[in-house]
């Protein structure tokens, strides 16, 4: 009764909320007061019904045959007006160096009461100006800008600025410019090398793909809730200001992983893990939070496949639903929400078992030196409501050591493991005595006899269930 889950990558990381949705929704939480002490009932029929479900939501085609007529006219107007700004060296913001300011205040000093000429200013000839070299090789991404280098990423790193604004040409390349400066300003191009301290790394970290091969960021705010680490990161400007460095080059490393191919992968599967999280009533968290979020949504549009909220505590849907009704369907469409009992089923919706954490309902743990990705393989149980089903590994060379994970989908099952030799006279052997499955399970086994590792698993609820399995030889 087992069924082959295969390690596939196939191909295929912040939500960018219009600005419009953000002002709205920023005066909305200003003004909520959230009950904090209200406990969590994790029982389904307690769950609010202000949330509505958002409904399904698909990755836009980046093929150009799949775009509409008014997106594919929006695209190609979009890539006329940055290939004339490039050309025309107007993409950035003229920089006025201290010397001309300085010039310019004389000038001003030394201007003849009736608006004539400066005096002593010498007539620049023509040819004393200075040549205005102009940059062809501007990229964001690690992706060329100019259209006329005919790249088709180029069309997909514009396609997100247009989506970001409702193909709306002007907008979208005001945003296009606004975001080159701000990555100069902020000198992106050295932010990959920087150190900037391990501190906030349990908070947000890239770990593992999803079944699209979209990169997986993990965002724990409950990190955050840590009095040291909250000091560490937000007891000064200048640390604040660090923090927002270090959740851009997050960001930057996981886009790093990108291909930005008309097919291929380009954007990222965010998960936000809001256990333990400080809450709405920790206003410097929230404050803090809120500028690396509306920097990410100012300066990386459509980044994100799908942003899935798991472990989310009561007050969460309050300030959701109210929310709610300032944001796009588009923008609801790509929400998530899993209470504390279904973070395990609703990740498996769209992650593979083996790159889900272990502390999510997973197969995956961080530096596993026993099963490696080309071990990823996992089979799965389907388990009926009263059922005993059971999982056999041969041992039939003696003297080998076997190593094995299971997890259960919704616990709420008992657990045993035994050996049972080949030769009826030898006795069996009781590996794990029978328990109640709490949490991901890795055991090994050492034989001295041909036989067979027995791993048998009791549902004794009355819900069906899924159990997941691997297992190899140790070398």
């Amino acid at each position: 009764m087992t069924v082959e889950v295969q390690c596939e990558a196939t191909q295929v990381a912040e939500v960018v909320v219009p600005q419009e949705e953000l002002v709205a929704a920023n005066k909305v939480i200003e003004e909520v007061e959230v009950n904090e002490k209200v406990k969590e009932d994790e029982e389904e029929e307690s769950k609010p019904n202000t949330i509505e479900k958002s409904s399904s939501y698909r990755e836009e085609s980046n093929f150009l045959s799949d775009l509409k007529e008014n997106e594919k006219k929006a695209l190609n107007e979009l890539k006329s007006i940055v290939e004339e700004a490039i050309l025309g060296n107007t993409l950035f913001k003229k920089e006025e160096t201290k010397k001309s300011q300085e010039e310019e205040g004389k000038n001003e000093e030394n201007r003849d009461t009736d608006g004539g000429n400066i005096e002593g200013k010498e007539e620049v000839n023509e040819g004393d100006l200075d040549v205005v070299e102009v940059d062809k090789e501007i990229s964001i991404w690690g992706v060329p800008l100019l259209p006329s280098k005919g790249d088709e990423k180029t069309n997909v790193v514009l396609l997100k600025f247009l989506r970001a604004r409702d193909y709306k040409v002007n907008e979208s390349f005001e945003m296009l410019k606004k975001t080159l400066q701000w990555r100069k300003d902020f000198n992106i191009q050295s932010i990959l090398e920087e150190d900037l301290g391990s501190d906030l790394a349990p908070a947000a970290y890239m770990s593992g793909v999803d079944n699209q091969g979209h990169p997986i960021c993990y965002n724990i705010f409950g990190v955050l809730d840590d009095e040291e680490i909250y000091n560490k990161t937000f007891g000064t400007e200048e640390k604040r200001n660090q923090f927002l460095r270090w959740r851009v080059q997050l960001m930057e490393k996981g886009i790093q992983q990108l291909d930005f191919k008309a097919g291929g992968v380009s954007s990222l599967l965010q998960i936000n893990d809001l256990k333990n999280s400080p809450g709405p009533s920790k206003k410097e968290v929230r404050v803090a939070t809120k500028q690396a979020v509306d920097l990410l949504q100012d300066n990386y549009p459509e980044f994100v496949a799908k942003n899935i909220f798991i472990n989310v505590p009561f007050w969460y849907y309050a300030v959701h639903s109210l929310l709610s009704p300032f944001l796009t369907q588009r923008t609801k469409s790509k929400f998530v929400f899993a209470r504390p009992a279904k973070v395990t089923e609703t990740l498996l919706k769209y992650i593979p078992i083996h790159e889900i954490p272990i502390q999510y309902g997973g197969l995956k743990r961080e530096n596993d030196f026993e099963f490696t990705v080309s071990d990823c393989e996992a089979s799965e149980i389907l388990l009926k409501a009263g059922s005993t089903e059971t999982i056999e590994i041969p041992a039939v060379d003696v003297e080998s050591t076997f190593i094995w994970d299971v997890t259960i989908v919704g616990r709420e099952v008992s657990y045993k493991e035994e050996f049972v030799p080949e030769d009826e006279t030898s006795y069996t052997i009781i590996i794990q005595k029978d328990k109640k499955a709490s949490s991901t399970i890795r055991n090994t086994f050492k034989n001295t006899e041909a036989g067979k590792v027995v791993l048998t698993i009791k549902n004794s609820s009355s819900k069906k269930k899924k159990a997941f399995y691997r297992h190899k030889i140790k070398k």
